[in-house]
């Protein structure tokens, strides 16, 4: 009978074998592990996926040797296949329901009402795409849709909320023959997703589980162009999203009450680190050398060196907790710091970073006039000695009018650019010249290619300048700027016992 030890062995593992026997998981353990159990014993995402199609592979072809059991009665194919395709799944399900198709069904033509159907239908498959989601099931006017399955991804109950919050819009924005609304209702949870049945549109991932049920119920409360979701869901988002608390609801067919919260908005926390951790970040450990070396860093900075460090770890690593702790630390320094936050879900939206950036020093609220937003971006860009025709120009950026104050010649799309990232590069060596500055891009395995075009510019001009550029990414991001001897790159790996 093989051990854990030797079966972990064999697929080149054996790192994790001490972590698998201190939480007593042994091989008559292993097919009842889930990735989010793996992912709590600190395997990384490429590892947990060997070792599930490891186990996978153990149940139909090795049980007799990996397993030391009595040997089962034979089975019939087909039940060995069904066996091999379900899986225990940490799945965000997503049930939305065209608000009042009853109504329109009894005054529309049916043909007329097949259209709006039909257009509703490849909306909701349109905005779900967009996030990565599987439509499982059409059902009339309702619509059944997985976050985390066939696909995983680490942020699948946010991106499930996302779409339901672009969803309701763009249902709303749908120009046909009736005005139309949705509800949408979201739960996250443990479910068994099993065989596909049927083709084309009408297939369906067998699903068992309490989860697609409360989202279905869920959706049954929320008010037309609304998003309502679980407490499982809730728990995930950190400060993400604005949300009203709904209190407890007596659901039909769930036993006892149910929490249940209403989504507004995304929240206006820019760093998702933040946004996640609100309050409960832990000391930082482990990273004593890192950290030293950004202090260093920091001081050749300010001395007119500029430096640039690229942390690049894996997703959970501590990246962003580094960044953070620096900021802290140099709190009682005088210093500029500037901030900019690639979004997944923001890749193809030029200088979003940079634009978030900008809306955040100015102070921008939700309220805010066009007049408004540019009497404040003009407060803050005069501030740096910035003229005229570039506070025009980074106006433009930010989508507010300002011809009558601040007119910008007619160009290009492309000379335009040119002279919108010139204005942004101009700015930023007049606010370096007046105190050190600490540069911060997080996340740049997200970023959109207008600001990684910006990013390769400012790395190569901040040597001549006070700052300190700060850069986080995941493995894969790959830097198109040249090797500089003004640039560290940082390997994070894992942290020791």
């Amino acid at each position: 009978m093989a051990t854990i030890t030797e079966w972990l062995a064999s697929l080149g593992l054996s790192e994790y074998a001490g972590r698998f026997a201190e939480n007593d998981i042994d091989i008559d353990v292993l097919p009842e592990l889930t990735d989010r159990d793996l992912e709590q014993l600190g395997v990384s995402l490429g590892h947990r996926r060997k070792i599930l199609r490891a186990i996978r592979d153990i149940g139909t072809t090795t049980t007799a040797t990996v397993q030391s059991a009595a040997a089962p009665e034979p089975k019939q194919e087909h039940d060995a296949e069904r066996e091999h395709d379900a899986e225990r799944r940490h799945v965000t399900v997503m049930f939305t329901d065209l608000v009042g198709s009853t109504a329109l069904s009894a005054r529309m033509d049916p043909e007329d009402l097949r259209e709006v159907i039909s257009a509703y239908q490849k909306c909701v498959a349109k905005t779900v795409r967009r996030f990565d989601g599987f439509v499982a099931k059409y059902m009339g006017d309702g619509v059944l849709v997985y976050f985390g399955y066939p696909k995983a991804h680490e942020d699948d109950a946010e991106r499930a909320v996302r779409a339901g919050l672009e969803l309701t819009a763009a249902v709303r924005a749908l120009k046909t023959r009736a005005l139309l609304q949705t509800r949408v209702g979201i739960a996250t949870g443990l479910v068994v997703v099993g065989d596909i049945i049927g083709s084309g549109e009408a297939q369906e991932r067998g699903i068992v589980g309490e989860t697609p049920n409360l989202a279905a119920r869920l959706q049954g409360i929320a008010e037309p162009d609304s998003v309502v979701i679980s407490e499982g869901t809730r728990k995930l988002l950190g400060d993400l999203f604005e949300l009203i608390d709904l209190g407890a609801k007596e659901l039909k067919g769930l036993a006892g009450p149910t929490r249940a919260w209403a989504v507004l908005r995304g929240s206006s926390i820019e760093s998702r680190f933040e946004a996640l951790h609100s309050g409960r970040t832990t000391p930082l450990v482990g990273r004593t050398e890192e950290f030293e070396l950004l202090l260093r860093r920091w001081q050749q900075a300010k001395s007119g060196q500029g430096r640039v460090v690229v942390l690049a770890g894996e997703a959970g690593i501590g990246k962003s907790r580094i960044a953070a702790a620096l900021q802290a630390h140099l709190q009682g320094d005088s210093h500029t710091r500037l901030r900019h936050f690639c979004s997944p879900h923001h890749q193809d939206t030029a200088l979003h970073p940079v634009i978030g950036q900008l809306e955040r020093a100015a102070g921008f609220t939700r309220d805010d006039t066009v007049q408004e937003k540019l009497t404040k971006l003009e407060a803050v860009l005069v501030q740096s000695d910035a003229p005229p025709e570039e506070i025009g120009l980074i106006a433009a950026l930010l989508s507010i009018s300002s011809a009558e104050r601040y007119p910008v010649p007619e160009l290009s799309p492309q000379k335009r650019k040119e002279k919108t990232l010139a204005a942004l590069l101009a700015q930023l060596e007049r606010l370096a010249a007046r105190q050190p500055m600490l540069l911060v891009y997080e996340d740049v395995h997200w970023i959109d290619p207008t600001t990684l075009e910006i990013l390769t510019l400012v790395i190569e001009r901040v040597q001549y300048l006070p700052v300190l550029l700060l850069i986080t990414a995941r493995p894969e991001f790959k830097p198109p700027w040249p090797a500089y001897a003004h640039v560290t790159n940082v390997a994070l790996g894992r942290i020791g016992r």
